[in-house]
């Protein structure tokens, strides 16, 4: 049950949606008792098949069944079956919020009793003795709904307009809740604690397992903080970007080597919401040729896989997310116009869903504007405002001042490469041509040709990770006498790739023919 993006629920649904007059949550249904008992045994025998299937597929069955519309029974009411155990306690609530947010809509008491979870919880991981081994899945999870709850927090509070004087109250107490520094604190001492950026140097030097075990510890250890660390890399990206700062969001993701497989890539949740968050910082910092690669490569990956999770309870949110990924690769392609680094399946599926708005949003008239600000919209994360609001002040919604913001800044950038695409058309036509020349068919004069020429070089061109410029352009130019040369990047072919994508397309005919009878 990860979440990726749940839609928010309308404030006047806040109160009464998980308010049912039948709900006993002392009341331990059958079911639910067998189910505390078993999952609560097999974490205590460290038995992670046991508890995976437990996790992954019991609980979200028993929800179907017995919990559509009212949460499972509270803590208070199973402890008994569970030796009153604080930290299976913990995660049993930590359960039980999840289900909340993902079938009802919590009250604002709910969203603060959930915080103060987490924060029991993380406390416990950080600073007690936590001797358990649990799914990667789950423990993706913990990370994932925890930035969630965090952002659907800050999303409920910048609605301000219709709240209660209560609900304004219960947020002044408690001005400490999902405060975006104590979101930042835990997911770092996190990280810093599990010591994980260590841990994979020390592999890269062959000292270490970590990835080869998929972060499990089988010498009878436990996995939870340092893989919570890990996944905490991928949850300090997301928190970044949907602050805005994709900078600092992207070196938090450093230690990882996204262009190997990874315990990142051992939960589907965690894969896509990775390469997300990756190639959309690397979108909005102008890297387009990085970002089409990460996002040409998922979206093969989610392509060839995805009938394996047809299942899955996440396989709404795969689908999501994998439309969202083809709007900002049409977006980076559509900017940085390099068909050439697609897959073919890809660019297939691409051209079938977006091929006739990328060509009209090439075009950059007031209709291809409309086309980038409907695509951005579709498929960028729920920017969140972060900070309280001034409750002295008239109370009004501030909730989408930060994602107008983004859709400001992006937009600018898209009108700047206007001018710069007819640069580009001109060079295509050319291998050298003089700076008069040029000035000419483009009706400026040369001082103003050259400039136009800087900003087509700085505009093509980012500062990587690494801090090495990298090129985005797949049309260069350089200077020499007022002659302009044309440089045309060429890719290197990969034929291997080629012949394997033949080789398929054959087989799939040859069992074709096996197949008629021939009479």
């Amino acid at each position: 049950m990860a979440a990726y993006e749940y839609e928010e629920g309308s404030n006047n649904q806040e109160n009464n949606n998980n308010n049912n007059m039948d709900y006993d949550p002392l009341f331990v249904p059958d079911p639910v008792k067998s189910f505390v008992v078993h999952l609560y045994r097999h974490i205590r025998e460290k038995n992670v098949y046991e508890i995976h299937q437990m996790y992954e597929t019991s609980f979200h069955t028993l929800s179907d069944r017995m919990f559509k519309d009212t949460p499972w029974p509270s803590v208070e009411g199973v402890a008994q079956y569970v030796d009153n155990d604080h930290v299976f306690c913990l995660l049993y609530r930590e359960m039980w919020y999840r289900h909340l947010y993902a079938r009802l809509s919590p009250t604002l008491k709910q969203r603060i009793d959930s915080w103060d979870n987490y924060c029991s919880l993380f406390q416990v991981v950080l600073h007690g003795v936590v001797n358990m081994q649990l799914p990667n899945q789950w423990l993706w999870d913990m990370v994932d709904e925890f930035v969630y709850q965090f952002q659907s927090f800050c999303q409920y509070r910048a609605k301000m307009k219709n709240k209660t004087e209560q609900e304004i109250a219960l947020l002044r107490q408690h001005d400490q809740a999902w405060n975006v520094y104590g979101v930042l604190n835990f997911l770092q001492a996190l990280m810093e604690k599990s010591s994980i950026i260590q841990i994979l140097e020390q592999e890269k030097e062959g000292t270490e397992q970590f990835t080869s075990t998929d972060g499990y510890d089988y010498s009878g250890g436990s996995n939870v903080l340092k893989v919570l660390g890990y996944f905490s890399m991928v949850g300090l990206l997301r928190v970044h970007c949907l602050l805005g700062d994709y900078q600092t969001g992207l070196k938090c993701l450093l230690p990882i080597d996204i262009t190997q497989q990874g315990v990142y890539t051992s939960v589907i949740g965690s894969h896509i919401a990775t390469i997300y968050h990756y190639g959309f910082a690397n979108l909005m910092l102008r890297r387009y040729v990085e970002a089409i690669r990460e996002f040409n490569k998922i979206l093969l990956y989610i392509y060839k896989t995805k009938q394996y999770h047809s299942k899955s309870p996440q396989y709404e949110q795969i689908l999501k997310k994998n439309e969202q990924m083809y709007a900002l690769l049409t977006v980076c392609l559509s900017l940085c116009p390099q068909a050439k680094l697609v897959d073919d399946t890809v660019n297939s599926q691409l051209r079938e869903k977006y091929g006739e708005k990328m060509s009209r949003m090439q075009r950059y008239d007031d209709e291809a504007f409309a086309l980038y600000d409907e695509l951005f919209s579709y498929a960028c994360p729920k920017f969140i405002t972060p900070s309280a609001p001034s409750y002295e002040e008239p109370l009004v919604n501030y909730n989408q001042d930060a994602y107008r913001l983004q859709l400001k800044l992006f937009l600018y950038e898209v009108k700047q490469q206007q001018q710069l695409s007819v640069v580009r058309t001109f060079l295509k036509v050319y291998s050298t041509i003089s700076v008069e020349k040029l000035a000419s068919y483009m009706e400026v004069d040369e001082t103003t040709l050259r400039s136009i020429l800087m900003t087509y070089k700085h505009k093509t061109h980012s500062v990587g990770a690494d801090g090495k410029t990298i090129s985005n352009a797949d049309i260069d130019f350089y200077i020499s006498d007022d002659l302009i040369h044309v440089v045309e990047t060429k890719t290197p072919k990969n034929y291997g790739d080629y012949f394997l994508r033949q080789i398929v397309k054959l087989e799939a005919v040859i069992g074709d023919m096996d197949r008629i009878k021939l009479e």
